[in-house]
C-alpha cells in the first residue's frame, strides 16, 4: 500500500482539503510502528539509532516511516554530523485532536433536523 505523503490537494473547497488532510494524519497514526515511534519521542530528543533499537524494522524502513511522520508535520529532524536526531513536533497532532474534540462535543443521539428529509 503506498501512502502519500501530506501535501495540499487540489480540492476545490477548503472543506474538503482540510477533510482530506486529517484522514491523511489518521490514516499516518494507524500504523503501530509509527505510535512506537511517536511514543519513543515523547521523553525528548532521539537518534536513529535508539529509535530503531525499539523495533524491528530495518533503517530503510525507519527511514521511510520519518518521512511520512515528518511530512505530517508530527515530528522534526535535525542533522548532527552522520547522526540525525528526531522529536516530536506538534502542529499535526494539534488539528488532529482539535478535530476530535469537535466531534465529541457534538450533540449525541439521532436528533434529526428540522430542515431534514420532511
Amino acid at each position: 500500500m503506498q501512502e502519500r505523503i501530506l501535501k495540499p490537494g487540489n480540492e476545490r473547497n477548503t472543506h474538503g482539503r482540510k477533510s482530506s488532510l486529517m484522514a491523511d494524519v489518521f490514516k499516518i497514526l494507524s500504523d503501530p510502528n509509527r505510535l512506537v515511534i511517536l511514543d519513543t519521542l515523547m521523553d525528548g530528543e532521539q537518534c536513529a539509532c535508539k529509535i530503531l533499537e525499539k523495533l524491528h524494522i530495518t533503517q530503510p524502513t525507519l527511514s521511510h516511516h520519518m518521512k511520512i511522520l515528518c511530512g505530517a508535520d508530527l515530528i522534526s529532524c535535525r542533522r548532527d554530523g552522520k547522526w540525525i536526531y528526531y522529536s516530536l513536533r506538534s502542529g499535526g497532532i494539534r488539528e488532529a485532536c482539535s478535530f476530535l474534540q469537535k466531534i465529541a462535543r457534538a450533540p449525541a443521539g439521532n436528533h434529526q433536523h428540522p430542515d431534514c428529509c420532511g
